[in-house]
């Protein structure tokens, strides 16, 4: 027994140093299996299994077209090759040299060296875009003849149609003067956004405006202030002090979207009334709340309630399905409770409620 055990261990002292010897034989061996993959650089010489020491110089490339030989040796670092060829798998096309500095693992120094050498085909470049207004491609021929002095008032589409404007131009042109009442001045004709400046500077030599405002061939009303802004044209209140063409196109598309106003200040609500303006003709204005059209809020259909400024589209679903839970409420009290509005919401909205039977 004691034979079999001096045995044994002098086997394992003979393997000990066996394993020694194969451990030292690898590790001698490692560093020459790792050089043949040393990755090279642009800077420094590229060693290969099948070749000897060579030494790589920058050579122009096309990113979009060299494969990862090509750009290897071109003197494209591996990993940066990689990530090209990445990037135009995914669909990438390197339109412009810079594009190739956002390739992972790219860095400015590695960049900046490339650059020079980075040959973008000319079927991958960004095309000249020829810069012309729409309304170069849209506006028809212009009959120079026609050009003569000519009054604003008088004319029609089919004068406007021959100068330049096109059909829609020209129609547009027509409402927005009928709107405010007549072109008085340049800058209302210049204000109408059919008219763009290039056409408002050729015209202008040739545009006759009446040299007395009060004396204009059409009838402008008679204003009496305050004016109510519930019930007040678009050219009653264009003659304002304060008030612009613009401005009054602004008012009274608010207007018939709330169903009137209840207070003057509301107009602040609109991005085309400033305050310094709103100053200026407060005092002239004034609101008649019978004016006011209500929405009868028991009864009204979701169209009819969705087009109101002041009903967002949470207040709308819980008024839908509130009232068809409970059918209705009898005062804004009740919404407030059933938190339909907040109170601030309330206040804003409650001059425009109205709690009656169905008007049909």
């Amino acid at each position: 027994m004691k034979q079999e055990t001096r045995e044994k261990l002098r086997g394992v002292v003979w393997l000990i140093p066996l394993l020694l010897i194969v451990v030292l034989l690898f590790m001698i061996a490692r560093p020459h299996d790792s050089y043949d993959y040393d990755e090279p650089t642009p800077a420094t010489p590229h060693n290969d299994d099948t070749t000897d020491t060579l030494a790589i110089s920058l050579r122009p490339f096309d990113p979009n077209e060299a494969d990862y030989r090509t750009m290897i040796e071109a003197g494209v670092e591996r990993r940066i090759a990689v990530s090209i060829i990445r990037w135009r798998e995914a669909g990438k096309i390197f339109r412009i040299k810079e594009d190739l500095a956002l390739c992972y693992g790219m860095t400015d120094s590695m960049y900046f060296a490339l650059e020079p050498y980075i040959n973008i085909g000319e079927e991958y470049r960004p095309k000249p875009v020829k810069e012309y207004t729409t309304t170069e491609r849209k506006r028809p021929a212009i009959d120079s003849t026609m050009l003569r002095p000519f009054s604003l008032d008088s004319v029609g589409t089919a004068y406007l149609r021959a100068i330049g404007f096109t059909s829609r131009q020209a129609d547009l042109v027509i409402r927005y003067r009928d709107m405010i009442g007549g072109y008085r001045t340049m800058d209302e004709f210049a204000e109408c956004y059919a008219v763009d400046s290039t056409m408002a500077a050729r015209l202008e030599p040739y545009i006759i405006f009446p040299e007395h405002p009060a004396e204009v061939a059409y009838d402008r009303p008679k204003i009496t202030l305050p004016v109510d802004i519930n019930s007040a044209d678009s050219a009653t209140l264009v003659s304002l002090r304060g008030i612009g063409p613009k401005s009054v196109v602004h008012i009274l598309r608010y207007r018939q979207l709330l169903g009137g106003y209840y207070s003057t200040e509301q107009l602040l609500e609109l991005s085309a009334v400033t305050e310094d303006n709103f100053r200026l003709f407060s005092s002239q204005i004034y609101c008649d709340s019978a004016e006011i059209k209500k929405i009868c809020i028991n009864f009204a259909s979701p169209k009819e309630l969705e087009v109101h400024p002041y009903l967002s589209n949470r207040m709308l679903r819980r008024i839908i399905n509130n009232r068809e839970l409970k059918g209705g409420w009898s005062t804004v009290e009740e919404m407030i409770e059933d938190n339909i509005f907040s109170d601030e919401e309330a206040a804003r909205i409650a001059p425009y409620l109205d709690f009656g039977t169905n008007p049909e």
